[in-house]
């Protein structure tokens, strides 16, 4: 199955693909490859992988080229339909190392100057996030796809601003760089959560825990202040807005939700330096439905990392890296296909394995639970769909152009949209707009040790 069939085929399950009796072997099949409830799993070479479809190139710019947009620089690198044309940065000694990643790309000092290069198609913006608005919108005015990393913005004005730029662009590719959304094990557990089979939610907790001070180091004490602009609340998204906002969405994605009102906590207890954004928060989300949702996330210790958990009154769910696991209570309804599925061990309970490409994940046998990286990453996916949906923007528009009206947009966008079937998923503006919103009242009220009550007027994109 090529890649985009596989993405299509897991996001079309219904739940009686998950539940009926009927479908027991189907989903067997998709949870476990074809193990037999008396076999124990053994560890075995992994079955080849097969090769997906290479789409048309989309020559590629990056813009920011510190340690993300490096990391951006070689997930294209891993992509064969993805050439870097163009790197830009203001920072001499960034530019220089994202050169060495990319010697054929073309080197720019202003971002005006690639944007002007004919050859870029795509453009992948990963500056900080308080300079991504008028980065976004000079690329699309320029007639470019564009990446945006998440979030979006600092501030809820400016994240609109890029989102309604990004919807007028009918011509141009946008993508938020929510990149969970793109990643197979995630879309694999979708259908899954949504079929009801964990019951009714009762609540979720997410968590990042991992000691580094976020505090870079510079000779030039202008250009320590200009790269430590995490460290600022007039400049950043704090924890919640620049990491925990990717689980924060997660959650809201799986669940078809967004909360209602967030109280939230914040301390700077372990690097007393200046800063002005909290080092530890707290933030408990509530929701119209009672459910209430929990993210915690500390720079001062790393013990227990980065998961997520969704808890329901028939199973909970927990997440983490390329795994995840149901953990059943005993008045729960027998699904059937259980009984067969890996059993993984976890203190005192047992969790049964969910996972995506399960026949390659059962070779690891009785090392199943431990850490083990990931051979593609959420990114990988993630730049993956990007390249395939610029491409498929820009042969519609192409194809429009040729037989009709091409100033038409209100036609054009519904010629665009007769695509969406062939799309990957990927996180649009949409998508980004309002998790960049309750990121970033969640950081506020982490930032004030607040309460705040979402508005409905916060997650409008105005159209005129």
């Amino acid at each position: 199955m090529n890649g985009r069939g596989y993405y299509q085929s897991v996001v079309s399950l219904d739940r009686r693909d998950f539940i009926a009796g009927g479908s027991t072997a189907a989903l067997l099949a998709l949870l476990q490859g074809k193990l037999s409830a008396q076999e124990k799993p053994k560890p075995a070479a992994a079955p080849e992988e097969p090769k997906k479809p290479v789409g048309p190139p989309v020559k590629c710019g990056v813009i920011g080229c510190g340690v993300w947009g490096r990391e951006l620089i070689n997930g294209l690198l891993r992509l064969p339909n993805a050439p870097i044309t163009a790197i830009c940065d203001h920072y001499p000694a960034f530019l220089n190392r994202a050169k060495n990643l990319a010697p054929n790309a073309k080197a720019y000092a202003s971002h005006a100057e690639l944007l002007a290069d004919k050859e870029v198609e795509a453009v992948l913006i990963a500056t900080p996030t308080h300079q991504h608005r008028a980065l976004v919108e000079a690329a699309l005015k320029a007639g470019k796809h564009v990446y945006c990393e998440a979030p979006l913005a600092h501030t809820i004005e400016e994240a609109r601003a890029i989102a309604k730029s990004a919807k007028a662009a009918v011509k141009s590719n946008f993508q938020s760089g929510l990149n969970l959304r793109s990643d197979p094990q995630r879309l694999f557990l979708l259908p899954f959560i949504r079929s009801g089979a964990m019951g009714a939610p009762l609540r979720t907790r997410a968590q990042r825990n991992k000691k580094e001070s976020w505090r870079r180091a510079s000779p030039n004490p202008e250009r320590e202040k200009e790269i430590n602009w995490r460290l600022d609340k007039l400049t950043s998204a704090g924890l919640i807005g620049e990491i925990g906002i990717h689980q924060l969405d997660l959650i809201h994605w799986m669940l078809s939700t967004r909360p209602a009102a967030v109280q939230g906590y914040g301390r700077t207890l372990q690097w007393k330096d200046g800063r002005t954004v909290p080092d530890t928060v707290h933030a408990i989300f509530e929701y119209a439905n009672g459910m209430t949702s929990s993210y915690e996330s500390t720079l001062g210790n790393s013990f227990d990392g980065e998961y997520e958990m969704m808890y329901g009154s028939d199973a909970a769910i927990m997440i983490r890296q390329n795994k995840a696991w149901m953990f059943k209570e005993v008045d729960s309804p027998l699904l059937g296909w259980e009984v067969y599925a890996r059993k993984d061990q976890f203190h005192k309970e047992t969790g049964i394995a969910l996972v995506a490409n399960a026949t390659k994940l059962v070779a690891q046998g009785e090392n199943a639970t431990d850490e083990v990286p990931p051979t593609q990453t959420p990114l990988h996916f993630a730049l993956e769909a990007f390249i395939a949906n610029s491409d498929i923007t820009g042969t519609a528009v192409r194809d429009f152009a040729e037989n009709f009206d091409i100033t038409d947009i209100k036609a054009l966008r519904e010629y665009i949209a007769t695509t969406a079937k062939s799309r990957m998923p990927a996180a649009g503006a949409d998508e980004g707009f309002e998790s960049a919103v309750v990121a970033i009242k969640a950081h506020e009220a982490t930032l004030n040790n607040s309460r705040i009550v979402f508005q409905d007027d916060w997650f409008k994109i105005a159209t005129s």
